[in-house]
């Protein structure tokens, strides 16, 4: 496991991924809280862009927990057939439309147990959600910041509890709203798994990775 950088590295880092790209946006397409919720939730194991090209139809006619109930199971398993795992998915959507209606007049919760308690919404889904809409700092720890949090040393931790808390623990309060963003960004793009870009990386003097690929 990489060692913890220092606040003094870790304050430069994050300064240099602010100057880079003041207001990170997270790549999944939504128009509301709702459809937040259900993008995330049909993302697991599969990519933003498969995601966005699905729910394009589909949330300009069930951008709400009732639409979406109307639509019902078969109507929005048609709209997501190209997505991974997307029967189990679809029976979650309409599951936790139902809860939303039924025991939250519709509205999305904004606390992370009240999401966690929908069916296919994790704590990687509700951090998600808690942070792109509600702007509150919520790290939500996804493959790409596990690999980013461990090789760079900003991160380090044995698993995303621990990268969750290292995040929340080290990294300076004024950079936390985005941490995540820039963090998923740099590992999507930049440091990745097999082929990390170590070359055009704009933190590889600070970064701990001992095999960088330069």
């Amino acid at each position: 496991m990489a060692q913890q950088l220092s606040y003094s590295a870790m304050r430069e880092i994050f300064a240099r991924f602010q100057t880079a790209e003041p207001e990170p946006r997270g790549e999944l397409d939504h128009v509301n809280a709702y459809t937040l919720v259900v993008a995330v939730a049909l993302s697991a194991q599969a990519t933003d862009a498969g995601v966005n090209k699905a729910t394009r139809a589909l949330f300009a006619i069930a951008d709400t927990p009732e639409k979406m109930l109307a639509l019902g199971e078969a109507g929005l398993t048609e709209h997501i057939k190209t997505i991974g795992l997307f029967r189990q998915k679809a029976k979650n959507v309409i599951k936790l439309s139902r809860i939303l209606v039924e025991d939250y007049g519709g509205e999305v919760p904004n606390s992370r147990a009240a999401l966690q308690s929908l069916p296919g919404v994790g704590r990687k889904t509700a951090n998600v959600v808690l942070n792109m809409w509600w702007h509150y700092p919520a790290q939500a720890v996804d493959t790409h910041i596990f690999r980013v949090g461990n090789r760079s040393g900003i991160a380090p931790g044995k698993d995303v509890i621990a990268v969750e808390r290292a995040i929340e623990d080290n990294v300076p309060v004024d950079f936390q709203r985005h941490a995540h963003h820039w963090l998923i960004l740099h590992g999507r793009y930049t440091c990745k798994a097999r082929k990390p870009l170590c070359g055009t990386c704009l933190i590889r003097d600070i970064c701990l990775f001992e095999d960088k690929n330069l």
